[in-house]
């Protein structure tokens, strides 16, 4: 099996804890050969932990000719800007999101990559979350039959006050939570036609610095389901991630639990429209109703873990593209779609900066 070397560029939360410790786990494909760090201490502690070599900037990367992939875990406002330039030096390249702050700017990032025949990849590991695949099951199943909306929320209670908090570094809810559920959305709209229709509102609620914290976004395109998406920090009683309704019947669920029922059309009472009072068997008004045969089933998550089982199909997408040659699940074509609803939602909420 041939094994990838690769440089990381950070070594922060992403950069070490995730991308990192992923590759401590999967060193048969992947083996971390640099380390790009600005902060000494973390440039010590990842040569310590890979054995590898480290750097100061990127741009002492350049001189390599061995790396196989970098994997950008830059901050937020420099991902577009660094991706660009590692892939026009002859770099493949994985960054984190969000990927950028434009749907220009994402084109910009995939000229690049065509130009150089060069893999741009976007780590949108939610898009194998095994709480999500089993949701598109069910909804490829069709026992829910024609589906009307579907809600996501991604919310909780929390005061944030670091980087991820401002504007000028690219934070607030939006790009630092929101690529998860909006690739999602973006995937279960199924609307490669054209971008949706966005109606958005955003606030700050619980944050230190001057970026949103709180995000409601609906999405329509025609013949479409209307998508609902919500990520609140102010949110004390969060019930479900996910809340479909269809005209059969509807689902609901968290990360760990989804639970659906449905009723077979066939099996149902047969109706037919009455436009005179309804009426019991005595003569006394009725209420229109009727007992349908529901079905249920759930699923619930395996010991593997939404998370770390999610890193891992999507580094075996990479790794099939940059060894096999397979095509990427995640394009960059959809995930500019996503970065189009984001770019949206901000012109419609303009908020001041302060920080």
């Amino acid at each position: 099996m041939k094994t990838l070397n690769v440089a990381i560029i950070g070594q922060g939360r992403s950069g070490r804890d995730i991308h990192g410790a992923y590759f401590h786990t999967d060193t048969e494909r992947f083996k971390v050969v640099a380390v790009v760090e600005t902060m000494e201490d973390r440039r010590k502690r990842a040569a310590e932990e890979f054995q590898c070599d480290t750097y100061e900037t990127y741009q002492e990367l350049f001189g390599r000719s061995d790396i196989d992939l970098v994997v950008n875990a830059s901050f937020s406002h420099q991902h577009a800007a660094i991706t660009i330039d590692l892939l026009n030096h002859g770099f493949n390249v994985l960054t984190e999101k969000p990927c950028a702050r434009t749907p220009d700017e994402v084109q910009e990032t995939m000229d690049a990559a065509e130009k150089n025949k060069r893999m741009f990849a976007i780590f949108q590991q939610s898009r194998f979350a095994p709480y999500f695949e089993q949701v598109q099951k069910v909804l490829d199943s069709g026992v829910l039959g024609r589906i009307v909306q579907i809600s996501i929320n991604f919310n909780g209670y929390a005061r944030r006050w670091d980087w991820q908090c401002c504007q000028d570094h690219m934070g607030g809810s939006l790009y630092n939570t929101g690529p998860h559920p909006m690739d999602q959305a973006i995937m279960l709209l199924n609307y490669p036609e054209g971008n949706p229709a966005v109606f958005s509102k955003m606030d700050r609620v619980n944050t230190f610095g001057d970026a949103e914290d709180y995000v409601k976004v609906i999405l329509t395109a025609p013949d479409r389901p209307l998508i609902d998406v919500e990520i609140s920090s102010c949110d004390a009683f969060p019930l479900y991630t996910y809340k479909i309704q269809g005209t059969r019947g509807g689902l609901k669920g968290n990360m760990t639990n989804i639970e659906w029922k449905y009723f077979i059309e066939a099996d149902a009472p047969e109706q037919t429209l009455i436009k005179t009072p309804l009426k019991k068997d005595d003569g006394t008004p009725a209420y229109c109703s009727e007992q349908l045969s529901w079905i249920e089933d759930s699923w619930n998550v395996d010991d593997a873990g939404t998370f770390t089982n999610a890193t891992g199909k999507l580094y075996d997408m990479v790794y099939n593209n940059l060894v096999n040659g397979e095509p990427l699940i995640v394009t960059p074509a959809q995930v500019k779609q996503q970065i189009y609803v984001i770019n949206e939602c901000h012109r419609q909420n303009p908020l001041d900066r302060y920080c």
